[in-house]
């Protein structure tokens, strides 16, 4: 099985896409990417399907039926009736020529196994009485049996599939040839290595897909020229089965799709009120037409069911009903090992997931499981993380970016483009003086600041940053910066109080001011000093100079 569905790791991108989608949760996480828990998987091929990053990779056996030809065996294609759904507008004996071409020795339509099939259902429900019976021709519903319901092991039907049905028959025939299953299921492959009969499967992507590489183009053919096949052929339809047969009148007979439907009915079957009821169960939502196989994006399973209807006919294959004990498959219980937490283990990881009480268990089922005390056990199964919640990491993202904007001593206020204020943190309201929160949300930011750089903002998605202004009517200065958030289309305003430092500015500039007109008044008044000395000099030197001239005149005489 585990080579069944591979992992492409660098591909996952922890959407947790698929552990919703999964329907028995076989999925966990680790170093944020999905790993398939084999002994949980029931091989739907959900995951392979929903799963947008392409992170899971089917195995492919197209090498192999090649070996099979290249060594020279008769290889002998047993084609699941759904082929029309894929093939629109091919008929058997085209596929069969197609497949020829490619190498094949013969194709024959799996209509002649489920024919098989459905008389040992009829055979069982006659003869047996059975008091329920649940049809074994899909792998993964018996899987789901033997998994999670063994206790209903003795409901599911004790016969082989179509598949393994149709291939014995060919090898009774053909003992020497080589078979392969061509359908659009995900567990036939797993199945085929349960039993002798099967060599190999291929599903119709990896068929279309050889055909093409090989140039080989299958003929189409009109309705009129179609030929009708037994009514078996209604396999692959939801409710083909029930149609196929004879029915009993004293039972009754109910078709189910879809593994979370067949979850509910076997839930139903074990409460123990349900009887004399044959059940028809099929994994994929409209039967094996809704296979993910058969188209990995979409398909349309109106057209498609309608598409195998119209060449089914009212009457039974000619094929030979080999003894009871050659179709007889004996289902056994897969055991899994599972450990319930305690009470206590459980209410530890809810709290880990921020849930401390009942209502904070939204069970929203983002994780993928149905309740948070499911996901509670999945993490103690190591299934899961505590990460994978997104209200937590919602609530742990708010919390954080509340935290900021709380504690920031920036004033903080959010509008819309109409400019009209959606949140303002304690900072903005101590600074705008605003005492009650409630009285601002829902008002015009124009009634508490000038709204014209708000206007320019929003018109020209031009951020203003850091534009120091004196808040006059509440006496102090800011530095405002406004950001435009276009993705949101919100106005965010951001005050930074700058009231301590433009008034130690103020007062620094003042003193630088005083001092300057100080030394200026120092400095004049030196300057009259040095002026007034140098005139009480020069008035000194004049006299000195004419008494020095009398003195000078007197020796001259003498």
């Amino acid at each position: 099985m585990p080579n069944t569905v591979t992992a492409i790791n660098e591909n996952c991108k922890n959407c947790h896409r698929c552990i919703r989608q999964c329907p028995v949760k076989a999925i966990c996480f680790t170093d944020n990417r999905a790993h398939t828990i084999w002994e949980d998987c029931v091989l739907c091929g959900r995951c392979f399907l929903v799963c947008p990053q392409h992170a899971k990779r089917i195995s492919n056996e197209t090498e192999k039926v090649k070996g099979f030809l290249k060594a020279g065996y008769k290889v002998v294609a047993s084609l699941d009736p759904s082929f029309v759904a894929k093939f629109e507008n091919v008929s058997m004996d085209g596929m069969r020529q197609g497949l020829r071409t490619l190498g094949f020795f013969d194709a024959e339509d799996a209509s002649l196994g489920a024919t098989i099939v459905k008389r040992e259902y009829e055979r069982i429900l006659k003869e047996e009485k059975p008091d329920i019976l649940i049809t074994s021709s899909c792998h993964s519903v018996n899987l789901l049996v033997q998994k999670y319901y063994p206790q209903l092991l003795p409901y599911l039907a004790n016969v082989v599939s179509p598949m393994e049905a149709h291939c014995q028959d060919i090898k009774r025939r053909h003992p020497e040839v080589k078979t392969v299953y061509i359908s659009p299921c995900v567990s036939k492959r797993d199945e085929a290595e349960q039993c002798l009969s099967v060599d190999a499967v291929l599903t119709f992507k990896e068929l279309s897909k050889w055909m093409l590489a090989e140039s080989i183009l299958l003929e189409k053919t009109t309705e009129e020229n179609n030929k009708k096949i037994c009514r078996a052929g209604m396999f692959p339809v939801v409710g083909g089965i029930i149609k196929s047969m004879d029915v009993l009148p004293d039972y009754e007979y109910i078709a189910i799709d879809g593994m979370k439907s067949c979850i509910s009915a076997l839930k139903d079957i074990e409460a123990g009120d349900i009887h004399k009821c044959f059940f028809e169960m099929s994994s994929c939502f409209g039967g094996c037409v809704g296979g993910p196989l058969l188209d990995h994006y979409y398909h349309s399973s109106i057209k498609e069911h309608i598409a195998v209807c119209r060449r089914v006919g009212e009457f039974d294959c000619d094929v030979v009903q080999p003894p009871v004990q050659s179709v007889r498959k004996d289902f056994l219980a897969i055991h899994r090992n599972v450990a319930e937490p305690t009470e206590e283990e459980i209410t530890e990881i809810l709290n880990k997931m921020g849930k401390f009480k009942r209502s904070d268990e939204l069970n929203c089922g983002f994780c993928g499981y149905h309740s948070c005390r499911e996901k509670a056990t999945a993490v103690y199964l190591g299934k899961a993380e505590t990460s994978m919640c997104l209200p937590f990491l919602k609530d742990k993202a708010e919390s954080f970016s509340h935290s900021i904007v709380k504690h920031t001593p920036n004033g903080i206020i959010v509008l819309n483009e109409g400019l009209i204020i959606r949140e303002i943190n304690d900072a903005a309201r101590n600074i705008l003086k605003i005492t009650d929160v409630e009285s601002v949300l829902n008002q015009y930011i124009g009634n508490y600041l000038e709204a014209e750089p708000f206007k320019e903002v929003l018109t020209t998605k031009e951020n203003l940053r850091e534009r120091r202004m004196f808040l006059e009517k509440y006496d102090c200065f800011v530095d405002q910066t406004i950001v435009y958030v276009q993705d949101s289309q919100r106005l965010i305003c951001i005050l930074r109080d700058v009231t301590n430092e433009e008034e130690k500015r103020i007062k620094m500039e003042n003193i630088s001011q005083e001092t300057i007109m100080v030394t200026d008044r120092i400095v004049a008044s030196q300057m009259r000093i040095v002026q007034d000395i140098a005139s009480l000099l020069g008035e000194t030197a004049a006299q000195t100079k004419i008494e020095l001239a009398k003195l000078k005149e007197s020796m001259s005489d003498d």
